[in-house]
């Protein structure tokens, strides 16, 4: 008889790989509560830097705009920045008033055609009301017109005028000025005073001119130049 066929052996299984253990999150520990105490600390540290913060901006932004200012002056007003013209003149009490004596502080120099005429008189009482602004600024005012020390004394006193009034007669300072010129009135053309003002500071120097003024608004603008200029 013929012998049955051996079995074949079974390969056997491979074995299954052992399962990875679980790796095991490290617990994070968590932070400390801040205290009531540290965090009122730290809110009024940031509520002290906030003002501060905005203080130095607004300083910052006050100087730029100063600068600012400056330079367009000096674009706009070909007058500004030079030295102001010398002079030697008296005034209505017949005193001798000069720029020598005036060194070392701010004047306002305002040119105007005639004494007691209504836009001159208008422009002088319009300062004189106020007079006290102008002191509070250390700054001292005196008009000059080609007119006499007799008429300037005799406008000063009918209208109690506070400032100096100088006499030009021979136009010597309106020249250096160049306030003396041609001026136009309803079609007649004549040689007269160009009403114009100079704010001059410490320094001798023009901080700015004004030309051909006009009456209305024209002291308080110099006022507030004046705030940042002098």
């Amino acid at each position: 008889m013929k012998k049955a066929p051996a079995k074949a052996k079974a390969t056997p299984k491979p074995a299954e790989a052992k399962a990875a253990p679980k790796q095991t999150k490290a617990k994070v520990a968590p932070k400390p509560a801040k205290s009531k105490q540290a965090k009122s600390k730290q809110a009024k540290s940031t509520q002290d830097e906030k003002p501060s913060l905005l203080k130095t901006l607004k300083r910052a932004a006050t100087k730029v705009a100063q600068v600012a200012a400056t330079a367009a002056i000096k674009v706009l007003d070909s007058d500004a920045g030079r030295a102001a013209p010398s002079f030697d003149l008296t005034d209505e009490k017949g005193e001798h008033v000069s720029s020598s004596l005036l060194a070392g502080k701010p004047y306002l120099l305002y040119f105007y055609p005639k004494d007691d005429t209504p836009g001159c008189t208008k422009e002088a009482c319009d300062i004189r009301d106020n007079f006290a602004r102008f002191g509070q600024q250390g700054l001292r005012v005196l008009g000059v017109s080609p007119d006499s020390e007799k008429s300037h004394a005799k406008f000063g006193q009918k209208y109690g005028l506070p400032f100096t009034l100088l006499s030009d007669p021979d136009k010597t300072l309106a020249n250096a000025y160049g306030v003396w010129g041609e001026k136009d009135n309803y079609g007649k053309k004549y040689m007269g005073i160009i009403r114009s003002s100079f704010l001059v500071g410490p320094d001798g120097v023009i901080k700015k001119a004004y030309r051909k003024v006009r009456v209305d608004g024209h002291v308080a603008a110099i006022l507030e130049d004046a705030k940042s200029l002098l």
